[in-house]
């Protein structure tokens, strides 16, 4: 999305901090920074995009997103629409890689979506046959302790296509992780953030993925704060003894 994004994930990932990195393979900085990416040990996705328009000449190509879940849901998702963006993001992870991405996630979670994720499946089923990515799967891990808010955050973004993730998974042997942690309000600070990765640490369960949003502080976006308070607590040398006291390690899911 930005240099400053890039920068923070990829120092996290030198770090070992990091089992994946996801990539918005039409993003501004996408084609600078992504030949970085080569020397780190980490599963490398993409991170479909529906709607986040990056310029003014994309916004015909994205659309918002209450408006993409209000037509998902009600079957009015154009289908060749969908099918072009899949194209032109997996063209562009591969042109620019070199190889065949490890996992699929969205953007705003929209990869789940009724008419997304079929489309989504036959698409990769098509495209890598019997090597297909694995998938993330947004049911909401243990939210013991987690305040009411960011817990229906993150039972909403299950909500909204986790049964039909699962169900595909389990009909067509499709990898996922187990469950997610991680949903919060992206806000709060450094404070806030690091009480609630306690939290996440302490409830981790084998497969479970803790996702994260950090950046620099140069990163240049709306969420430049919280990136940064994100990248500094998962940058701080106390997480090797969260994760030991908790019993964590990082591993990358694609080895599993």
């Amino acid at each position: 999305m930005t240099p400053g994004i890039d920068a923070g994930m990829l120092q996290l990932a030198a770090m070992g901090r990091l089992s994946a990195v996801s990539c918005l393979a039409l993003g501004p900085a996408f084609a600078a920074d992504a030949p970085a990416l080569a020397g780190i040990d980490a599963d490398l996705g993409v991170h479909l995009n529906l709607t986040e328009a990056f310029d003014a000449a994309g916004r015909t190509a994205v659309m918002p997103l209450p408006a993409l879940i209000a037509r998902a849901y009600t079957g009015r998702l154009d289908g060749a629409w969908i099918d072009t963006q899949l194209a032109r993001q997996f063209d562009a992870f591969e042109r620019t890689l070199g190889r065949a991405p490890d996992y699929v996630d969205g953007h705003q979670h929209v990869h789940q979506l009724p008419g997304v994720l079929p489309r989504l499946l036959d698409f990769l089923r098509r495209r890598y046959g019997p090597q297909r990515p694995w998938l993330r799967h947004t049911a909401p891990g243990i939210l013991d302790g987690i305040p009411l808010r960011d817990a229906a955050k993150a039972h909403l973004i299950g909500a909204l296509g986790a049964a039909a993730l699962r169900r595909a998974a389990h009909r067509d042997g499709w990898r996922t992780n187990r469950r997610m942690l991680g949903v919060y309000g992206l806000d709060g600070g450094v404070r806030r953030y690091a009480a609630l990765l306690h939290h996440w640490l302490y409830h981790a369960l084998d497969g479970d993925l803790i996702m994260c949003h950090p950046g620099l502080p140069s990163s240049g976006d709306r969420l430049a704060g919280q990136r940064a308070a994100e990248y500094s607590v998962l940058a701080s040398p106390l997480i090797g003894e969260w994760m030991r006291f908790n019993g964590v390690r990082i591993a990358r899911l694609s080895r599993r």
